[in-house]
């Protein structure tokens, strides 16, 4: 089994360590089943964090409330998450680790040995895939490096191992 932590590394402020077995759960996570053939919506990030921080306000102000009855709280789809492709953008991370200024090449390490170097500018669009049908990618993962297009989807970059900016 491959180990299933990436880190990410090399010319950063915040070297970063990356679980893709707990992403099944995060709301930014990608259907790989309709992300390549449906049109893109732009998420705004911003968006995201705003609400997340208010929601974290509102549990240090008022304390953490529970709801009473199943009906309120949130549904997660289990069938979909037991069954669904999925991917997350890689830019939110790279953002996270703060990289310097100097840097301009993201650089995948891969089990095999190999290497895949790409411009900072084209990296941050990636989307790393973590789920296929509902299972993890166990036998070639953690996670398969596909570029934005979907050009790579049939031909990924497997085994990723780290992710190392320079």
């Amino acid at each position: 089994m491959t180990e299933t932590i990436i880190p990410i590394k090399g010319a950063v402020k915040f070297e970063l360590t990356l679980d893709p077995t707990v992403w099944i759960f995060d709301d930014r996570k990608l259907d790989l089943n309709t992300y390549f053939v449906s049109e893109k919506v732009e998420e705004n990030n911003e968006k995201y964090l705003r609400e997340m921080g208010a929601h974290w306000s509102r549990e240090i102000m008022e304390g953490a409330v529970f709801p009473p009855t199943l009906k309120t709280e949130r549904k997660f789809d289990r069938k979909g998450m037991m069954t669904g492709t999925f991917g997350m953008e890689i830019k939110p991370f790279l953002k996270n680790a703060e990289i310097a200024d100097s840097a301009n090449e993201v650089v995948f390490e891969c089990t095999t040995g190999e290497e895949f170097a790409f411009p900072l500018q084209q990296a941050e669009t990636f989307i790393l895939k973590f789920s296929q049908d509902g299972k993890p990618l166990l036998e070639d993962g953690p996670v398969h490096v596909l570029f934005a297009d979907g050009s790579n989807v049939e031909n990924p970059i497997k085994n990723v191992r780290a992710i190392r900016i320079q």
